[in-house]
């Protein structure tokens, strides 16, 4: 497995150096322009995007969530694997491999954190989510939290960053909210859209200015 990938990105993500919010903002919704700066009272959250070696290829590790859960504002959507900050957790870090361990059985001794990501204020749920990136040298075995996880989408790191993956369609959200000409990428015919498109987009922006200074 070529490790390249990782390198560049730990390389990158160590200078703390981040694109931020602008290309976050270039996968939202233009109704997201439109809230106001994080209010005090914002819940905090940790997700990881776990990197993980599979058909000689780099993947990320993205969950289905349940619609079912009745206390979940982002049911049916597809999202890394993460959750709220607990009082146990000792940081936001742990939060996100804690997450990670009961979401989709990843052994939190397995991952490699390399650095984490411009966070993200998410209005609908009031929460302000820290983006985590780690690796593990093998394919976890997952396990679906099946109460939190209709599905696990294992996403090709190179099927992210093609062009055409990029699409925007109209959401139906509701019987009387439709969203129009909304930004998302196109995974195995899944609509990644909203906080995890936003997020997917800055890295995948480390990634790209990363390997662009390795070939200077």
């Amino acid at each position: 497995m070529n490790d390249k990938l990782i390198n560049t990105l730990e390389e990158k993500l160590k200078r703390g150096s981040l694109p931020g919010r602008e290309i976050q903002y270039q996968m939202a919704h233009v109704i997201r322009q439109r809230h106001e700066p994080v209010p005090a009272h914002a819940r905090k959250a940790g997700v990881l995007a776990l990197f993980y070696p599979k058909d000689s290829d780099w993947h990320i590790v993205l969950i289905e969530r349940n619609s079912s859960h009745p206390e979940d504002r982002h049911g049916g959507q597809i999202s890394f694997p993460g959750g709220k900050f607990e009082k146990e957790d000792r940081s936001l870090a742990d939060t996100a491999l804690r997450e990670a361990h009961e979401e989709v059985g990843v052994d939190p001794e397995t991952v490699s954190l390399i650095g984490e990501l411009t966070e993200l204020y998410i209005p609908v749920s009031n929460f302000l989510v820290k983006p985590f990136v780690g690796y593990t040298t093998v394919r976890p075995d997952f396990r679906p939290q099946l109460s939190e996880v209709r599905a696990i989408v294992e996403t090709p790191v190179a099927l992210l960053r093609k062009p055409e993956t990029r699409q925007s369609t109209d959401l139906q959200l509701t019987d009387s909210i439709t969203l129009r000409n909304v930004p998302y990428f196109n995974v195995h015919g899944r609509i990644v859209w909203g906080a995890t498109a936003m997020m997917l987009n800055e890295l995948l922006e480390v990634i790209k200015s990363g390997q662009s200074e390795r070939m200077r």
